[in-house]
C-alpha cells in the first residue's frame, strides 16, 4: 500500500495523540472502526445522491482517518487481534461500497443522467471488492499478495479527490478520476491473479468442499 505506507509519518502526529485520548477514555479500537464506517456510509448516502459531494469528499475523507486512528490504538493496547483484523477488512468493503455505489446512484439519477459515470462506478465498486477478495482467499491458500497499483488508500484518494474538486466547479476531474480508477482497478485485479498464478505452491491441489463428490480416477465418457 504505497499511500498507507508513506502517509503513516506526516499524519502520525495528529493520529498518536487521538488513538491516547480515545483509550484513555476506554474506547476500543473496534468501537473507533465501526463508528468510523457508520459515519462514512451516512455521508455517502446522505450527501452524493444530494449532489453536496464537496462536503461528502471532506466528511468522508475524515472519517477514513479512523482506520489510522483504530490501528494505532490497537498497537497501543498491545497489538490487534484477529477479530479486529477481520471486523477492520469487512467496515472497509461497506464503506467502499456504499461511496462508490452512492455515485453511481448519483449519476443514475440525475436530471441529465450519465451512464457512462455510472458503469465506471459500479465498475470500480466490483473490481475493489475483487481486489481485496483475491488477496485474502491467495492468503487463506498459502499465498502472499504484497503489491498492487490501486489499493484502498489510493482508490480512496483519487476518487475522494476528484469527487470533492468536482464539486468546487473544476471541469472534466471527476470523469478522469473515475477512468484512472476504472483502468487502474482493473489492472490491479489482473495483476494479483498473475500474481498468485506464479507462486510456487499456485498449482498444489487442495482439498475438495465439504459434501463435494470426488473422483480417484477420469473415465471416458
Amino acid at each position: 500500500m504505497v499511500l498507507s505506507v508513506r502517509g503513516r509519518g506526516p499524519v502520525a502526529v495528529f493520529i498518536e495523540p487521538l488513538a491516547k485520548g480515545l483509550t484513555r477514555l476506554g474506547v476500543s479500537p473496534n468501537a473507533v472502526t465501526v463508528g468510523g464506517t457508520v459515519l462514512a456510509i451516512v455521508f455517502a448516502l446522505t450527501l452524493i445522491p444530494t449532489g453536496h459531494v464537496f462536503a461528502a469528499s471532506a466528511l468522508i475523507g475524515l472519517t477514513v482517518a479512523t482506520d489510522m486512528v483504530d490501528g494505532t490504538m490497537a498497537r497501543m493496547q498491545g497489538g490487534g487481534t484477529k477479530f479486529g483484523a477481520t471486523l477492520d477488512a469487512t467496515c472497509d468493503r461497506l464503506s467502499d461500497g456504499a461511496i462508490f455505489g452512492a455515485m453511481a446512484f448519483w449519476f443514475a439519477t440525475r436530471e441529465d443522467p450519465h451512464e457512462l459515470f455510472t458503469a465506471l462506478c459500479l465498475i470500480i465498486l466490483v473490481t475493489s471488492q475483487v481486489t481485496s477478495y483475491v488477496k485474502a482467499r491467495a492468503e487463506a491458500s498459502g499465498i502472499k499478495v504484497v503489491s498492487g497499483l490501486i489499493e484502498r488508500p489510493e482508490r480512496l484518494l483519487i476518487g475522494l479527490v476528484s469527487l470533492g474538486l468536482s464539486g468546487v466547479g473544476i471541469p472534466y476531474i471527476l470523469p478522469i478520476g473515475l477512468s484512472i480508477l476504472t483502468a487502474g482497478s482493473v489492472y490491479t485485479v489482473l495483476e494479483r491473479l498473475i500474481i498468485v498464478g506464479k507462486s510456487d505452491v499456485a498449482q498444489e491441489k487442495i482439498t475438495a468442499p465439504e459434501g463435494a463428490r470426488e473422483f480417484s480416477e477420469v473415465k471416458d465418457a
